[in-house]
C-alpha cells in the first residue's frame, strides 16, 4: 500500500505499450533509409565547397530529410501520441542556394534526430525484436518439437542445454517463453521514450525561426494597436464624463455660491439657506457623478491593501453571491495587480449581466512566474471572447503585457474565464 497522502502509482496503459513497441520495430526497419539520408546530407555539406561538386548530393539529402522529417512526426504522433508542430521551410533560391543549403538549421536537425533514429531507435527496436523473438520461441518449441521429433516431456535445459543442466517440462517453457514477450511490451514505452524526447527537441521548429518571430511581432503589433484604440476610447469617455456629469455639477455649485455672496453682499441679514442647500445638494450629485466615472479605474484599497481585499470589494458589491479564494504568499506587481483586478470586475461584470448566474467563484494564484486568474459562474453559458465584447478588451489588454485569456463557456454552462500575466520576477525557490 502507498503511504497516507500520495497517489498510487498510474498502471501502464497497454496500448500505450503496443504502439511503443511498434514504433520500436519501425525504428529498426528505418535504419538503413535513414543511414542513406544521412550520408547524403554530410557528404553533400563537405563536398559542395569544392567546386560545388557536392551540391546535386546536398540537395537530394534536403529533401529526403524534409520527408522523413515528415515521417518522423507522423510516427510520433500515431505511435506515441506526442504532436510535434513543423517548421516553417523556405523554398531555395538560385542565387542563395548554397549558402541557405548549407545552413539550414531544419535540416540539421532533422539529419540529427534520424542519426539519433539509428544508434538509440535502432538499439532499443534491436532489443524489442530480440525478447520478443526468443519469447516466441520457447513458447512455441515444445510444440515444434513434439511435430519434429514425436517426443514429449522435458527436454529444453538451462542454460542451452549445456551438460549438467536442469531439464525443464514443457509447460515451464511455455510459461516463460510468453513472460519473456510480455516483459519486452512492457519496457517498450521505456526503451523509446529517450529517441521521442529527442524527436519532439529536434523537430520543432526552433525558437528562433523567422516564422516564430514574425508571427510574435505580428501579434504584439495588432494587440498594441488594439491597445491603443481601447485606451483612447476610455480617455474620450472619462472626457465626456466627466463633462457631462461633474463639471456641470461644480458649475452649478460655484453659481449658487455666488449668488449667495451677492446676497449677503447686499443684505447682510438676507437668508442665503436656499442657495447653500442647493449648492450642498449638487455638490453630492458632483461626488455621485466623479464615483461613477472613477469606475474602472484602480481603487486604493488595491495599493494599499492588495488584491484579497479589493476583490473582496469587488465580490461583495456583485448583486449575487461570488466566493473568492487568492493564495498569495507575495504581492505580483503592480501592474499586474491592477490588471488581474480589471479582469475579475470585467468578469464579474458580464456574469451579473448575461449569465443568469445564482453564484460564482473567484480563485488567484501563483503559477512560477505567471499569476493566474479564474472566474466561474454556474449560470447558462455561451460567453464568447470575440464579437467586440468586453472578455476581447480582456485579451487585448492581457497580450499587451505577454500574458493569455481562455473562455470556456459551453452552452447550458459552466462558464469558466481563465487568464494568466507575468506577475513575478523569478519563481522562489522551496527550501
Amino acid at each position: 500500500m502507498s503511504p497516507a497522502g500520495s497517489p498510487s502509482p498510474a498502471p501502464v496503459p497497454w496500448g500505450r505499450c503496443w504502439w511503443a513497441l511498434c514504433h520500436g520495430v519501425t525504428s529498426l526497419l528505418l535504419l538503413g533509409p535513414y543511414l542513406v539520408v544521412v550520408l547524403l546530407v554530410v557528404l553533400g555539406a563537405a563536398l559542395t565547397p569544392l567546386l560545388l561538386t557536392g551540391l546535386p548530393l546536398l540537395l537530394a539529402g534536403r529533401a529526403l530529410a524534409g520527408a522523413a522529417g515528415r515521417l518522423e512526426r507522423l510516427r510520433l504522433a500515431s505511435l506515441l501520441g506526442h504532436r510535434v508542430e513543423a517548421p516553417d521551410r523556405r523554398p531555395l533560391t538560385l542565387r542563395r542556394v548554397v549558402p541557405d543549403g548549407l545552413g539550414d538549421v531544419v535540416v540539421w536537425r532533422t539529419s540529427a534526430h534520424l542519426l539519433l533514429v539509428c544508434t538509440l531507435g535502432a538499439l532499443a527496436g534491436g532489443v524489442l525484436v530480440a525478447l520478443v523473438s526468443a519469447g516466441l520461441a520457447l513458447a512455441l518449441a515444445p510444440l515444434v518439437l513434439d511435430r519434429v521429433l514425436g517426443t514429449t516431456g522435458a527436454r529444453a535445459h538451462l542454460p542451452f542445454g549445456l551438460p549438467g543442466t536442469v531439464p525443464l517440462p514443457d509447460p515451464v517453457v511455455v510459461a516463460g517463453g510468453l513472460l519473456l514477450a510480455l516483459a519486452a511490451v512492457l519496457l517498450a514505452p521505456l526503451l523509446v521514450a529517450p529517441g521521442a524526447a529527442a524527436g519532439r527537441a529536434l523537430l520543432r521548429p526552433p525558437r528562433t525561426s523567422q516564422r516564430a518571430l514574425r508571427q510574435r511581432v505580428e501579434k504584439l503589433t495588432a494587440t498594441r494597436e488594439r491597445t491603443v484604440d481601447s485606451v483612447e476610447a476610455e480617455r474620450r469617455r472619462i472626457e465626456r464624463d466627466l463633462h457631462d456629469g461633474p463639471q456641470q455639477r461644480l458649475v452649478a455649485v460655484a453659481l449658487q455660491l455666488g449668488m449667495a455672496r451677492r446676497a449677503l453682499e447686499r443684505d447682510p441679514q438676507a437668508d442665503v439657506s436656499g442657495f447653500l442647500q442647493a449648492a450642498q445638494g449638487n455638490a453630492r450629485e458632483a461626488i455621485t457623478d466623479m464615483r461613477s466615472v472613477a469606475r474602472g479605474i484602480v481603487p486604493p484599497v488595491l495599493t494599499d491593501r492588495g488584491l484579497d481585499a479589493a476583490l473582496s470589494g469587488l465580490a461583495a458589491a456583485a448583486p449575487l453571491p461570488v466566493t473568492v479564494e487568492v493564495r498569495l504568499e507575495t504581492r505580483p506587481v503592480p501592474a499586474a495587480e491592477a490588471i488581474a483586478y480589471f479582469c475579475v470586475s470585467e468578469a464579474l461584470t458580464n456574469v451579473a449581466k448575461h449569465a443568469r448566474a445564482s453564484s460564482a467563484r473567484v480563485r488567484v494564484w501563483r503559477e512560477g512566474t505567471q499569476l493566474r486568474v479564474r472566474v466561474s459562474d454556474d449560470g447558462v453559458g455561451g460567453a464568447r471572447s470575440g464579437g467586440g465584447s468586453g472578455l476581447t478588451g480582456l485579451a487585448d489588454r492581457l497580450g499587451a503585457v505577454d500574458g493569455w485569456l481562455r473562455v470556456d463557456s459551453p452552452p447550458g454552462g459552466p462558464t469558466e474565464v481563465d487568464a494568466g500575466l507575468p506577475g513575478f520576477p523569478e519563481v522562489t525557490r522551496e527550501r
